[in-house]
């Protein structure tokens, strides 16, 4: 265990050895947050995997840099089938240990196979699906649903519980019990899976509700024994000491007839249901066949949206870069300012800061290096033309600009003033020191560097490197 506050090793001393600080509660915080991760370990280890999560999260209270109980619990999350909550664990544990992290070898599980990634996406969507139907009262599409959904995924123990359910409400007992049985060997103590079997024992098996365990003898009304017993889900009465009459009565013949006239009624019965369960399971697969064609017409139409999406927003790109480029009168504009330069510097030679203003202007509008060569060479021949000129006079203004302590203007001349020309180490050095002044010791530093580097053996260096020294020693 480590400081918290310096990061050596501690020692069995209730404070640092190293910085003095106090570690007294911060090993106790420590010593839960492991023992709750041992006890998720162990109920992990017996597949108590809901009581597993809840031990983790109590770790992660404590020490959220766990990254022993954050990769176990990523892992107890993908056993469940909740593999992007288990991926989210196992990325912030990696943030917090990049290097020598086994939640690198889970991540690359999952995401080196883009088949599984795929499978694990229309997991979640034919879920959330089936969560739409239940909310529509479509439950017949809902089950379809769920049963696409364990086909892909037949761990996610959300998607058992929530089929379970809709066989409850269908009164569909022995299915339900059937899901609820692959959820406890998955996750044996899941307290929504103990709770719906509940509810299930009770229907199935009445008489172990009831405490009925062993055959007792009971007294009907008259006195006559009779002795009850249980035969599968059936509970049989069969009476003690009954005398068998002698000879064929009425009541016998009677009793014949009542009981030919049952089985028939019984033998309809038995046929109808089977008729409508054949009818039933006809429209299941009809239902089954459309919701299979809705579902990948709206995957198809999904992706068309987006492709048109993407489109529009190229669209949208291109017409941005598009109005950049044209001018009000639907020429190119930069090339427009070119040959307003070039007209400007053969009719008037002598108004070398109009031709500066087309150049600056060129230069605001395009990205120099993606244009032509012949275009690159024309604006250099220009610059080298004017650019002499225009250095001087930009120069002067932003000297007597920071003579007069005003920087910003000093700032923007000089600026000017180096693009025309940058071996001017005089330009250099009183806009290293118009930033200076201004406050932004930040770019004063990138301008007294480059006279240090540029001109090391000059006045001008050594009085750079005095401000480099009290930038530095300011920070």
């Amino acid at each position: 265990m480590n400081c918290y506050n310096c990061g050596c090793q501690l020692s069995e001393h209730d404070f640092c050895t190293a910085c003095g600080a106090d570690v007294s509660l911060y090993k106790k915080i420590m010593m839960l947050s492991n023992r709750f991760y041992n006890e998720g370990l162990e109920k992990a280890s017996v597949r108590d995997l809901s009581g597993a999560i809840n031990s983790l999260r109590q770790s992660l209270k404590f020490n959220k840099n766990n990254v022993e109980a954050r990769n176990l619990l990523g892992l107890v999350y993908f056993e469940t089938g909740e593999v992007v909550a288990a991926l989210s664990e196992w990325v912030i544990s990696k943030n917090l240990r990049p290097k020598k992290n086994i939640a690198d070898d889970y991540i690359d599980m999952v995401q080196s196979n883009p088949t599984k990634l795929e499978t694990i996406n229309q997991t979640i969507k034919k879920y959330n699906q089936a969560l739409l139907y239940c909310n529509q009262d479509s439950k017949d599409l809902a089950i379809i649903q769920l049963k696409k959904v364990l086909s892909l995924n037949p761990k996610f123990i959300r998607a058992h519980q929530l089929l379970a359910l809709l066989y409850i409400d269908a009164e569909d007992w022995p299915r339900a019990e059937k899901e609820l049985r692959k959820c406890e060997k998955i996750d044996v103590g899941n307290t929504v899976t103990k709770r719906y079997m509940k509810e299930v024992d009770i229907m199935l098996h009445p008489e172990e509700t009831a405490n009925i365990k062993t055959p007792k003898k009971k007294k009907k009304k008259d006195g006559e024994e009779i002795f009850r017993y249980q035969s599968g889900n059936e509970t049989i009465i069969q009476p003690i000491d009954v005398k068998e009459p002698k000879g064929v009565s009425l009541s016998a013949i009677a009793y014949l007839a009542i009981g030919i006239a049952i089985g028939a009624a019984m033998a309809v019965f038995l046929i109808l249901p089977a008729r409508i369960q054949s009818a039933k399971s006809d429209v299941s697969q009809q239902l089954k066949t459309v919701s299979e064609q809705l579902t990948a017409k709206s995957a198809t139409i999904d992706e068309l949206q987006l492709q048109l999406s993407t489109l529009q927003r190229e669209k949208d790109e291109l017409h941005t870069q598009l109005e950049a480029y044209i001018g009000t009168d639907g020429t190119l504009q930069t090339m427009d300012d070119m040959m307003e330069a070039i007209n400007c510097y053969l009719t008037n030679p002598e108004d070398v800061q109009s031709v500066a203003e087309y150049l600056e202007r060129i230069q605001g509008e395009t990205i120099l290096e993606e244009t032509s060569e012949t275009f690159q060479s024309v604006y250099q021949t220009l610059l080298l033309n004017v650019g002499p000129v225009v250095a001087v006079e930009y120069y002067n203004d932003g000297v007597d600009a920071l003579k007069k302590e005003m920087y910003p203007d000093a700032i923007s001349n000089l600026q000017k003033a180096y693009i025309y020309d940058e071996t001017n180490i005089d330009i250099l050095y009183n806009l290293g020191n118009a930033y200076y002044h201004s406050g932004d010791a930040e770019n004063a530093a990138i301008y007294y560097q480059k006279i240090v580097e540029l001109y090391p053996d000059t006045e001008r260096a050594r009085k750079s490197r005095e401000y480099l020294e009290e930038i530095e020693s300011a920070q």
